[in-house]
């Protein structure tokens, strides 16, 4: 699988499994002090051939997508799952830690992060669907963001990505009526 646009990652090891995975080119962040001339090949990529940012699902990964999103606009968005970013032994989590399918399925659902939405899904139906403010919210958020693929969030960033990505609502009630079937099946 050749993927045409550049994708940004953390780290040498990202590189390295994103090239197990697929026939990429990527650039490195090095960590969340994005320099000026990172900054600078990303905006030339973009330009160019577009952009895929491919972070850790953690804080230091969120952290770098916002800077970079916040530099350059219309910049794809590929998730991985915490579950499948684990090492099998040992400690962390990373994308260098995921399988080459793991991998594949994150690029093929790279979605672009829309500017412009009209607001469908309020903070209050976050509320009433369990997803912040109760037990249960944080797994019911982790799943939530797998089935929408649009990764894992605490309870203020969900709203800003469910609209940022432009999940309706009626794609955001079917997803919350599986994991509450999934919940009752347990």
């Amino acid at each position: 699988m050749k993927i045409q646009e550049i994708i940004v990652v953390e780290g040498k090891d990202d590189t390295v499994a994103i090239k197990r995975a697929v026939e990429a080119d990527t650039i490195e962040t090095n960590g969340s002090a994005i320099g000026e001339e990172v900054m600078e090949q990303i905006r030339l990529a973009q330009e160019r051939r577009g952009v895929i940012i491919f972070t850790d699902p953690d804080y230091p990964g969120q952290r770098i997508r916002q800077i970079i999103s916040n530099q350059v606009s219309g910049c794809k968005h590929a998730f991985l799952p915490k579950d499948e970013a684990r090492p099998k032994n040992g400690r962390g989590i990373g994308v260098e830690h995921a399988s080459p399918e793991a991998i594949r399925l994150a690029l093929k659902d790279a979605q672009i992060a829309k500017e412009v939405f009209t607001e469908e899904i309020s903070p209050e139906d976050l509320l009433d669907c369990g997803l912040i403010g109760g037990s249960g919210s944080k797994a019911r958020r982790e799943k939530l963001g797998v089935k929408l693929r649009i990764g894992y969030t605490n309870g203020k960033q969900l709203y800003n990505r469910l609209n940022m990505f432009q999940i309706s609502k009626e794609d955001f009630i079917k997803a919350i009526q599986e994991i509450m079937q999934e919940e009752e099946n347990v």
